[in-house]
């Protein structure tokens, strides 16, 4: 199985760290983020990774040189000559994410223990084109699902806008689940055809387009450990959590 971690953000939540260094480089009790993530993924016996680069690409692919890989096959996928967000660095990846197996993506600078496996059991039972872990906890934006956790469309909660993938509903039905992404999600490998958005896009907006024909879904892991490392005020956090 192959995954690809997104590294290639600015992280201009993150400065001063990101006025001279990618933030998948950022350390957590003296990790690097993008570490982090690798060993994650080891856990669960993945170790052919993409990397997607931008800023500051050139400090990544050295890490990622000097330290083997942290015993990972890693493959970059560079971005330098324009960021391309999560949708459209899955997109470009493509070539290097192609097989006959679903695969992974993760965001460099969340850190989590959702259990992958229980993921992919869920995914498989569930037949599904996507599957993602999502929770509970506060965020200004939730994915909306309904009563079996199939997504129905997407919310902004602090300016009440909607966008629905079910486009017979409206996002304020009494049965709607919300719930906020994890950023750790499963594909099927066909859905690399099926992406019709070019350029810079979010993989949000591939969920969006794909979940009123395909069965995109969630998967509430709520209690596991979760940081969005968004911020540096955000490491203490991490660093207490993930020693």
């Amino acid at each position: 199985m192959k995954a690809i971690i997104f590294s290639a953000g600015l992280g201009t939540r993150f400065k001063p760290w990101t006025d001279h260094h990618p933030k998948a480089l950022a350390p957590v009790n003296g990790k690097p983020l993008l570490q982090r993530n690798i060993e994650y993924l080891q856990q669960y016996g993945i170790r052919d990774v993409v990397v997607n680069v931008h800023h500051f690409p050139d400090q990544i692919i050295e890490a990622v040189k000097t330290n083997n890989g942290w015993g990972s096959n890693v493959m970059i996928s560079d971005e330098s000559d324009s960021v391309l967000e999560t949708g459209g660095g899955l997109l470009k990846a493509a070539d290097l994410l192609r097989s006959n197996e679903p695969f992974i993506s993760i965001n460099a600078d969340i850190l989590t223990n959702l259990n992958i496996t229980k993921l992919l059991e869920y995914h498989k039972k569930q037949e599904a084109l996507i599957s993602f872990g999502v929770t509970t906890r506060p965020s200004s934006r939730n994915l909306l699902f309904d009563e079996n956790y199939r997504l129905v469309g997407w919310k902004n909660n602090q300016t009440e806008e909607y966008r629905m993938a079910n486009k017979s509903l409206s996002g304020k039905e009494p049965n709607i689940i919300a719930r906020s992404y994890s950023c750790v999600v499963v594909y099927q490998p066909e859905v690399l055809d099926l992406i019709t958005q070019r350029g810079k896009f979010s993989v949000i907006d591939v969920y969006l387009d794909l979940g009123g024909a395909h069965k995109i879904m969630g998967y509430d892991h709520s209690g596991d450990l979760l940081v969005d490392v968004g911020k540096p005020d955000s490491v203490a956090k991490a660093e207490a959590l993930f020693p």
